[in-house]
C-alpha cells in the first residue's frame, strides 16, 4: 500500500503507478507487471471524503464556536480548502487501494495460472 500511496508500482516500487492524474498504467515499465485491471471503483473518493470530511467539519465548528465569523467567511476558507485537499488525498488513496488489491491478490492480481506460486516482480516482492 506504501508504494501504491507513493504512486510506484507496487510489485516493484520503481515503475510509475499512474500514466495521468488517476489513469493507471497498463503496465509497469520496470519489472512488467499488468496493471490494467484494478478494481478501485468508488473507493477512493470514499475514503477522500471520508478522511477529509472529519478535518473540515472539525475545523468549521472550531472556527464558529471560537470566533463566528460570517457565512461568507466559511465559504472562502472551507470551499478551497477542500477541494484542494480533496485534489491531493484522491491520487493519494488510489495508489494505496491499488497497492492492497496487488498484495490480497485481487481483481486480477492473482498467481499465473497452473504455479501455485503468486505473482512477483523482478525483484521478487
Amino acid at each position: 500500500m506504501a508504494r501504491g500511496a507513493v504512486f510506484r508500482c507496487p510489485a516493484c516500487g520503481r515503475g510509475r503507478l499512474f500514466s495521468s492524474y488517476l489513469k493507471v498504467t497498463h503496465a509497469c515499465a520496470a519489472c512488467g507487471t499488468e496493471l490494467h485491471h484494478h478494481r478501485a471503483d468508488d473507493a477512493p473518493p470514499y475514503f477522500t471524503i471520508l478522511i477529509i470530511g472529519h478535518f473540515l467539519i472539525g475545523g468549521v465548528l472550531a472556527l464558529e464556536q471560537a470566533y463566528a465569523p460570517p457565512s461568507w467567511v466559511h465559504a472562502v476558507i472551507w470551499l478551497p480548502l477542500g477541494i484542494f485537499t480533496s485534489l491531493v488525498l484522491l491520487p493519494i488513496a488510489k495508489g494505496a487501494l491499488v497497492g492492497l488489491q496487488w498484495a490480497l491478490r485481487m481483481h486480477g492480481f492473482a498467481p499465473p495460472a497452473g504455479t501455485g506460486k503468486p505473482a512477483t516482480g523482478a525483484d521478487g516482492v
